[in-house]
């Protein structure tokens, strides 16, 4: 499967602070903070500076706008279809604009049927690249995990309520799992103990690595879902899931 994993969650490149980076599935824009300036999304392709669900006749040719204001972005919604911010936060048409903090954000817009739009928000903040040492060094980076191409793709199917961020997300079950994976791919004949082994090897991996909290022993019963709840927090924690990789959910048309 060929996956492009181009994404703000890994940062943006030096800009002056308050700049606005936003990226879609079709396209990117940078902007810098000038009083006034606007920043339209949407599926209209002539008028959106940055596009959002083409295709789908589902988000509004103008979904939502960021104006600055006062060295800051706000957020404002023009389309009829609310938009979804981290912990299921609800952004309505007329609602008062939200500011946006400094920061990656991850936006999802509902379209027609069961699909999702994510666009994606990164907001630089001060430039703290002076001092190697102190509250003012550059913040260094997680570690991330290298996992296979089916790794990935179980993983996120396990992990997509946490991607989606809902605000109290669950692993889906294994043989949902499977069904899902199956559905994507009818040949792949994947089933619940096929899913549950694969997971298994990333955890045992991760903890042989010094990963807590992903075995029996140190959990203790009732395991329920917690050894898989913390394999996800610990994968999108490290950014080695990030709401981008929905994509690979992506049903061919």
């Amino acid at each position: 499967m060929n996956f492009d994993r181009v994404s703000l969650a890994f940062g943006v490149p030096d800009a002056a602070p308050g700049t606005l980076s936003a990226l879609s599935i079709s396209n990117s824009v940078t902007a810098a903070p000038d009083e006034g300036r606007q920043v339209v999304f949407g599926r209209n392709w002539d008028d959106a500076d940055i596009c959002v669900g083409g295709h789908d006749q589902g988000v509004s040719r103008t979904q939502g706008i960021m104006t600055c204001r006062g060295g800051r972005w706000w957020l404002a919604n023009a389309g009829r279809r609310p938009l979804r911010l981290p912990g299921s936060q609800m952004l309505f048409t007329g609602e008062e604009p939200i500011p946006l903090v400094a920061g990656y954000l991850a936006l999802f817009v509902h379209g027609s049927a069961a699909h999702e739009h994510l666009l994606e928000l990164y907001v630089s903040g001060a430039d703290v690249t002076q001092p190697a040492r102190g509250p003012a060094a550059v913040t260094q980076p997680p570690r991330t995990w290298r996992l296979s191409v089916n790794e990935r793709l179980v993983l996120v199917v396990l992990a997509q309520r946490y991607l989606l961020q809902e605000p109290y997300p669950q692993p889906m079950g294994w043989q949902q799992a499977a069904d899902h994976l199956n559905d994507l791919d009818p040949d792949a004949d994947w089933n619940h103990r096929k899913v549950a082994r694969l997971v298994e090897q990333v955890r045992t991996r991760l903890s042989k690595a010094g990963v807590a909290g992903l075995t029996r022993e140190e959990v203790g019963e009732p395991i329920g879902n917690m050894l898989n709840h913390n394999l996800i927090r610990e994968l999108i924690d490290s950014i080695t899931l990030i709401p981008p990789d929905l994509r690979m959910l992506d049903q061919p048309d």
